[in-house]
Protein backbone atom coordinates (compact mmCIF):
# COMPACT_ATOMS: atom_id res chain seq x y z
CA UNK A 1 0.00 0.00 0.00
CA UNK A 2 2.76 2.46 1.35
CA UNK A 3 4.68 1.58 -2.24
CA UNK A 4 1.24 2.33 -4.28
CA UNK A 5 0.59 5.70 -2.65
CA UNK A 6 4.12 6.78 -3.14
CA UNK A 7 3.87 5.89 -7.01
CA UNK A 8 1.26 7.99 -7.01
CA UNK A 9 2.51 10.60 -5.89
CA UNK A 10 5.58 10.75 -8.14
CA UNK A 11 3.22 10.28 -11.69
CA UNK A 12 0.96 13.49 -10.01
CA UNK A 13 4.35 15.57 -9.47
CA UNK A 14 5.84 14.06 -13.18
CA UNK A 15 2.28 15.13 -14.38
CA UNK A 16 2.19 18.75 -13.23
CA UNK A 17 5.89 19.28 -14.14
CA UNK A 18 4.96 18.30 -17.68
CA UNK A 19 2.23 20.31 -18.08
CA UNK A 20 3.94 23.26 -16.84
CA UNK A 21 6.76 22.55 -19.73
CA UNK A 22 3.64 21.56 -22.58
CA UNK A 23 1.34 24.47 -22.59
CA UNK A 24 0.68 24.50 -19.13
CA UNK A 25 -0.72 27.82 -17.43
CA UNK A 26 2.55 30.17 -17.58
CA UNK A 27 3.60 31.29 -14.01
CA UNK A 28 2.03 34.65 -12.68
CA UNK A 29 4.43 37.87 -11.98
CA UNK A 30 5.46 37.95 -8.64
CA UNK A 31 3.21 40.35 -6.68
CA UNK A 32 4.93 44.22 -5.84
CA UNK A 33 6.03 44.10 -2.46
CA UNK A 34 2.78 46.37 -1.33
CA UNK A 35 0.76 43.98 -2.97
CA UNK A 36 2.22 41.18 -1.58
CA UNK A 37 3.14 42.72 1.94
CA UNK A 38 3.18 40.07 4.63
CA UNK A 39 1.84 42.32 7.38
CA UNK A 40 0.54 46.09 7.17
CA UNK A 41 2.20 48.32 9.09
CA UNK A 42 0.79 51.39 7.34
CA UNK A 43 -1.16 54.21 9.34
CA UNK A 44 -0.05 56.10 12.34
CA UNK A 45 1.98 55.01 15.47
CA UNK A 46 2.61 56.10 19.00
CA UNK A 47 5.76 55.23 20.66
CA UNK A 48 5.40 53.40 23.82
CA UNK A 49 8.04 54.14 26.21
CA UNK A 50 8.46 50.77 27.66
CA UNK A 51 12.31 50.92 28.11
CA UNK A 52 15.17 52.74 29.17
CA UNK A 53 12.64 55.19 30.11
CA UNK A 54 15.71 57.50 31.59
CA UNK A 55 17.67 57.89 28.13
CA UNK A 56 15.21 58.27 25.59
CA UNK A 57 12.41 60.29 27.65
CA UNK A 58 14.84 62.88 28.72
CA UNK A 59 18.65 63.75 27.56
CA UNK A 60 20.66 61.59 29.60
CA UNK A 61 24.26 63.67 31.50
CA UNK A 62 26.98 63.74 29.59
CA UNK A 63 29.01 60.20 30.37
CA UNK A 64 25.90 58.22 30.87
CA UNK A 65 26.25 55.11 28.30
CA UNK A 66 25.24 52.31 30.56
CA UNK A 67 24.32 49.59 28.14
CA UNK A 68 25.64 50.98 25.31
CA UNK A 69 28.74 48.46 24.54
CA UNK A 70 31.16 51.71 22.98
CA UNK A 71 34.74 51.45 22.77
CA UNK A 72 37.53 53.06 23.55
CA UNK A 73 37.08 55.57 20.55
CA UNK A 74 33.34 55.78 21.47
CA UNK A 75 33.61 56.64 25.09
CA UNK A 76 36.36 59.56 23.83
CA UNK A 77 33.74 60.94 22.06
CA UNK A 78 30.52 60.68 24.34
CA UNK A 79 32.84 62.36 27.05
CA UNK A 80 33.70 65.52 24.89
CA UNK A 81 29.85 66.11 23.94
CA UNK A 82 28.70 69.45 23.59
CA UNK A 83 25.11 70.20 22.95
CA UNK A 84 26.26 73.74 22.10
CA UNK A 85 28.58 73.29 20.10
CA UNK A 86 26.59 70.97 17.89
CA UNK A 87 23.93 73.82 17.90
CA UNK A 88 26.47 76.25 16.38
CA UNK A 89 27.62 73.87 13.59
CA UNK A 90 24.00 73.30 12.76
CA UNK A 91 24.38 69.25 13.74
CA UNK A 92 21.00 69.26 16.20
CA UNK A 93 20.01 66.25 13.91
CA UNK A 94 22.64 63.84 14.93
CA UNK A 95 20.20 61.99 17.48
CA UNK A 96 17.81 61.99 14.73
CA UNK A 97 19.49 59.97 12.14
CA UNK A 98 18.05 56.24 11.35
CA UNK A 99 20.27 54.63 14.12
CA UNK A 100 18.77 57.02 17.01
CA UNK A 101 15.59 58.23 15.51
CA UNK A 102 13.28 55.02 16.59
CA UNK A 103 14.18 55.54 20.12
CA UNK A 104 12.95 58.73 20.73
CA UNK A 105 9.26 59.49 21.89
CA UNK A 106 8.06 60.03 18.75
CA UNK A 107 4.72 59.12 16.14
CA UNK A 108 5.14 56.74 13.02
CA UNK A 109 3.50 57.64 10.01
CA UNK A 110 3.69 55.07 7.49
CA UNK A 111 2.82 54.86 3.70
CA UNK A 112 3.23 53.58 0.71
CA UNK A 113 5.01 55.87 -1.69
CA UNK A 114 4.89 53.80 -4.46
CA UNK A 115 4.49 49.88 -4.79
CA UNK A 116 8.02 49.40 -4.35
CA UNK A 117 8.81 51.89 -1.23
CA UNK A 118 7.65 52.03 2.24
CA UNK A 119 7.70 55.82 3.78
CA UNK A 120 8.12 56.53 7.06
CA UNK A 121 7.91 60.42 9.00
CA UNK A 122 8.51 60.91 12.14
CA UNK A 123 7.34 64.06 13.95
CA UNK A 124 10.14 64.24 16.24
CA UNK A 125 12.59 66.20 14.27
CA UNK A 126 10.12 66.06 10.91
CA UNK A 127 12.50 63.13 9.70
CA UNK A 128 11.70 60.93 6.41
CA UNK A 129 13.17 57.07 6.08
CA UNK A 130 12.61 55.74 2.58
CA UNK A 131 12.56 51.63 2.77
CA UNK A 132 13.35 50.38 -1.20
CA UNK A 133 12.59 46.47 -1.82
CA UNK A 134 14.76 45.99 -4.10
CA UNK A 135 18.20 47.49 -4.97
CA UNK A 136 18.65 50.09 -2.78
CA UNK A 137 18.54 53.59 -4.34
CA UNK A 138 20.70 56.47 -3.57
CA UNK A 139 24.24 58.04 -2.65
CA UNK A 140 23.24 57.70 1.01
CA UNK A 141 25.41 60.02 3.19
CA UNK A 142 22.49 61.79 4.25
CA UNK A 143 21.18 61.53 8.64
CA UNK A 144 18.89 58.18 7.29
CA UNK A 145 21.03 56.78 4.81
CA UNK A 146 20.13 53.66 2.51
CA UNK A 147 17.79 51.15 3.24
CA UNK A 148 17.12 47.69 1.39
CA UNK A 149 13.55 46.25 2.95
CA UNK A 150 12.34 42.78 2.15
CA UNK A 151 9.62 40.73 3.03
CA UNK A 152 10.74 37.99 6.07
CA UNK A 153 8.70 34.39 5.51
CA UNK A 154 8.45 32.40 8.18
CA UNK A 155 10.12 29.14 7.17
CA UNK A 156 7.03 26.15 5.96
CA UNK A 157 7.33 23.18 8.45
CA UNK A 158 8.60 20.93 5.38
CA UNK A 159 9.94 21.05 2.17
CA UNK A 160 8.99 19.67 -1.04
CA UNK A 161 12.36 17.25 -1.23
CA UNK A 162 12.34 13.52 0.60
CA UNK A 163 15.18 10.83 0.33
CA UNK A 164 16.99 13.25 -2.10
CA UNK A 165 14.36 13.49 -4.53
CA UNK A 166 12.93 17.12 -5.14
CA UNK A 167 8.47 16.55 -6.32
CA UNK A 168 8.22 19.99 -7.92
CA UNK A 169 5.79 21.74 -5.11
CA UNK A 170 6.52 23.45 -2.12
CA UNK A 171 3.89 24.16 0.73
CA UNK A 172 2.27 27.21 1.81
CA UNK A 173 4.31 28.96 4.59
CA UNK A 174 2.54 29.47 7.67
CA UNK A 175 0.77 33.61 8.17
CA UNK A 176 2.44 36.18 8.83
CA UNK A 177 6.06 37.72 8.41
CA UNK A 178 7.94 40.45 9.45
CA UNK A 179 9.79 43.43 7.46
CA UNK A 180 13.64 43.07 6.93
CA UNK A 181 15.18 46.16 6.47
CA UNK A 182 18.99 46.96 6.37
CA UNK A 183 20.40 50.57 6.91
CA UNK A 184 23.90 51.81 5.62
CA UNK A 185 25.52 54.98 4.08
CA UNK A 186 24.38 57.01 7.10
CA UNK A 187 25.71 60.05 8.36
CA UNK A 188 27.38 59.54 11.62
CA UNK A 189 25.18 60.77 14.34
CA UNK A 190 24.64 59.74 17.94
CA UNK A 191 22.44 56.13 19.17
CA UNK A 192 21.29 58.51 22.38
CA UNK A 193 20.95 62.23 22.44
CA UNK A 194 23.99 62.54 25.03
CA UNK A 195 26.49 62.16 22.24
CA UNK A 196 27.27 58.24 21.90
CA UNK A 197 28.31 57.84 18.32
CA UNK A 198 27.58 55.87 15.95
CA UNK A 199 29.92 56.41 12.40
CA UNK A 200 29.58 56.49 8.50
CA UNK A 201 30.54 52.69 8.28
CA UNK A 202 27.99 51.74 11.18
CA UNK A 203 25.20 48.81 9.31
CA UNK A 204 21.88 48.17 11.23
CA UNK A 205 19.90 45.42 10.56
CA UNK A 206 15.79 45.91 12.08
CA UNK A 207 12.91 43.12 11.92
CA UNK A 208 9.50 45.03 12.48
CA UNK A 209 6.90 42.66 13.51
CA UNK A 210 3.23 43.75 14.20
CA UNK A 211 1.08 42.29 16.42
CA UNK A 212 -3.11 42.26 16.71
CA UNK A 213 -4.67 42.70 20.19
CA UNK A 214 -7.70 41.05 22.09
CA UNK A 215 -9.36 44.47 22.28
CA UNK A 216 -9.07 45.76 18.28
CA UNK A 217 -5.62 47.42 18.66
CA UNK A 218 -2.12 46.52 17.27
CA UNK A 219 1.76 47.11 18.50
CA UNK A 220 4.14 47.30 16.13
CA UNK A 221 7.88 46.00 17.44
CA UNK A 222 11.36 47.12 15.74
CA UNK A 223 13.87 45.03 16.52
CA UNK A 224 17.44 46.34 15.67
CA UNK A 225 20.82 45.69 15.66
CA UNK A 226 23.71 48.46 15.02
CA UNK A 227 27.42 47.01 14.36
CA UNK A 228 29.92 49.56 13.92
CA UNK A 229 33.28 48.00 14.26
CA UNK A 230 34.40 52.38 14.71
CA UNK A 231 32.73 52.98 17.88
CA UNK A 232 31.12 49.90 19.61
CA UNK A 233 33.21 46.49 20.50
CA UNK A 234 29.66 44.37 20.15
CA UNK A 235 26.73 44.96 18.14
CA UNK A 236 23.91 47.48 19.77
CA UNK A 237 20.59 45.75 20.22
CA UNK A 238 17.30 47.14 20.98
CA UNK A 239 13.17 46.29 20.85
CA UNK A 240 11.66 49.40 20.59
CA UNK A 241 6.98 49.37 20.84
CA UNK A 242 4.92 51.22 18.91
CA UNK A 243 1.37 51.62 19.51
CA UNK A 244 -1.61 52.05 16.57
CA UNK A 245 -3.34 54.89 16.27
CA UNK A 246 -7.34 55.05 14.65
CA UNK A 247 -6.02 58.85 13.39
CA UNK A 248 -3.65 61.64 13.35
CA UNK A 249 -4.19 62.94 16.88
CA UNK A 250 -1.17 63.99 18.40
CA UNK A 251 0.84 64.19 15.15
CA UNK A 252 2.91 67.23 15.73
CA UNK A 253 6.37 67.30 13.67
CA UNK A 254 9.01 69.21 15.46
CA UNK A 255 12.51 70.40 14.21
CA UNK A 256 15.54 68.82 15.76
CA UNK A 257 16.95 69.58 18.93
CA UNK A 258 20.25 68.58 20.36
CA UNK A 259 19.20 69.26 24.03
Amino acid sequence: MKQRSFFILIVFASANLFAQGRGGRPPSPPPTPRVGALIDITGYWVSLVTEDWRYRQFTPPKGDYVSVPINAAGKKIADSWDPGQDEAAGQQCKAYGAAGIMRLPTRLHITWQDDNTLKVDTDAGTQTRLFHFGAAQGAGGDWQGVSSASWDSPRPPVNSSFGGLDFGFQPPAPPGGSLKVVTTKMRPGYLRKNGIPYGAGAVMTEYFDRFDLPDGGALLVDIAEVNDPEYLAQPFWTSTHFKKQNDAAGWNPTPCASR
